[in-house]
């Protein structure tokens, strides 16, 4: 009896011919043993960048929409830096989840602003970008300066924020600061404006991968970002000066993640120590790297971030080391 094509048997059923039958039975054990074909990775998801006036202030806006199921991510970016320099992380976050960044007045595509600027007018400003875009509740990102804003946005918007992820940054005015040689160079966008002079000082600056690698820094600050004015750069700096979060965190409900390095010459890693004791939802997650990992280690941090986002319940996620007991 043999079977046709059709998955019948039976006399009535077409026959196979022999030397079709024996090539078949001869390739069998081979397709068995052939691996299976690797899932190709996920495309990153198309954004939409364009401007958007709020309040008068035109804002240079990159918006992912993800799949609609989940929290979408707000991202404040760190000083001089536009909404471009992390496109790495974004790229390996899920595809799912939708991401909305924006450069800030006076940074990258986001012209300057008639007057300077404090945290609480700029996380007001952010509000009702997010209301002309169409969001609701997010959750928040900040690196760096950026993470002085997203606290800031934390408990001055607390009803629009569902979970925080801090990464490399500190509690403000008030903070274990980085040395003397460290915080001249970061108070003037030299290193936004020269490559020449960051390919000398980002070693310095950044640590991680920025001591061996310093080349990449100098491709991601110059090749993918855009520069803004200096003085925006200077508003930036005035937006934070004599700001602390030291009093508000205790007051924080959001459940947040703190993302530090432990080569970071910016931000020395006892200020993650502190956002951890201080916040009382938090977790910590301490990885081998610098400054900038979050952008040039993004394959081996973003699933980090997107299983916090997407945890059902962030409170069984355990701190990075485990803490000592």
């Amino acid at each position: 009896m043999t079977a046709g094509r059709d998955g019948r048997s039976g006399p009535g059923a077409p026959a196979v011919p022999a030397t079709l039958a024996a090539a078949m039975a001869a390739a069998a054990p081979a397709l068995a043993a052939a691996p299976a074909l690797a899932a190709a990775p996920a495309a990153p998801a198309a954004e939409k960048v364009r401007s958007v006036a709020v309040d008068g202030q035109q804002l240079r806006v990159a918006v992912r929409d993800g799949d609609g199921n989940r929290v979408p991510l707000l991202v404040f970016n760190g000083i001089g830096a536009s909404l471009d320099l992390l496109q790495p992380f974004v790229d390996a976050l899920d595809p799912s989840l939708g991401v909305i960044r924006f450069d800030v007045p006076g940074v990258g595509g986001s012209p300057l602003p008639a007057f300077p600027y404090r945290f609480t007018g700029l996380c007001r400003l952010t509000a009702r970008l997010l209301d002309s875009l169409g969001y609701g509740t997010v959750d928040v990102l900040g690196i760096s300066w950026g993470g002085g804003v997203a606290q800031h946005f934390a408990v001055v918007q607390r009803h629009r924020c569902r979970r925080l992820v801090l990464v490399s940054t500190a509690t403000g005015a008030i903070m274990v600061p980085a040395s003397p040689m460290v915080l001249v160079r970061m108070a003037t966008p030299r290193r936004y404006l020269d490559p020449a002079y960051l390919l000398r000082v980002a070693p310095l600056l950044y640590g991680g991968s920025a001591r061996t690698e310093p080349e990449r820094v100098r491709e991601m600050l110059h090749s993918h970002s855009r520069v803004g004015s200096p003085r925006g750069y200077l508003y930036q700096l005035t937006a934070g000066m004599g700001w602390t979060s030291l009093p508000f965190l205790p007051l924080l409900r959001q459940p947040a993640l703190i993302l530090a390095g432990d080569d970071d010459p910016l931000i020395p890693l006892v200020n993650a120590y502190l956002l951890r004791r201080l916040i009382p939802h938090s977790r910590l997650h301490v990885y081998p790297g610098g400054h900038l990992s979050l952008v040039t280690e993004a394959a081996e941090l973003a699933p980090v971030v997107d299983s916090f986002l997407a945890a059902p319940d962030p409170a069984a996620i355990a701190d990075y080391p485990p803490a000592p007991s």
